[in-house]
């Protein structure tokens, strides 16, 4: 299985992308794991918050084409502890996903046509986050996922 985490925009934290660049070199060693990032649009201060989220997520949109599931890190989404995330994960492979994209969209969220095409959302708290800051938070995740599903001594209940 293919796992892509998509994101909008670069980080400009550099303690925020080095420690999210952890993980991603950890998760390399469970599964195919891509990192997409979508340029930021240019000129948003002329933009609004509305038209913002619909350009977006026309290049969310064209980027999980072919994405066999959609999920959305949205704060309104289903909890899970990291266990039940891994059970999750563990799930999409027994059923033959082949690819699965989780989106962390930009600072204003996602525009209804993502929250259409999008098969579920995932919170990771019921706190907000900096969409930048959910990149370390996620791949983290993630990678404690694998170690679950594979017994491994990263997690402790």
């Amino acid at each position: 299985m293919k796992i892509t985490l998509l994101v909008v925009g670069k980080t400009t934290d550099t303690i925020v992308e080095n420690l999210t660049n952890v993980y991603i070199k950890r998760l390399e060693h469970y599964l195919d794991f891509q990192f997409q990032i979508i340029p930021e649009l240019k000129n948003t201060k002329a933009m609004s918050e509305a038209e913002q989220k619909q350009r977006e997520g026309e290049l969310i949109l064209k980027a999980a084409q072919g994405a066999s599931r959609v999920v959305l890190l949205d704060e309104k989404g289903s909890e899970y502890t990291s266990v039940e995330f891994s059970q999750k994960i563990s799930g999409y492979m027994n059923s033959g996903q082949k690819s699965v994209m989780f989106v962390i969209g930009g600072p204003y969220g996602f525009s209804p046509d993502v929250y259409k095409a999008a098969h579920e959302k995932i919170s990771l708290s019921k706190m907000t986050f900096s969409h930048q800051m959910v990149r370390a938070i996620f791949t983290e995740q993630l990678y404690r996922a694998f170690t679950i599903i594979k017994g491994e001594p990263y997690h402790h209940n």
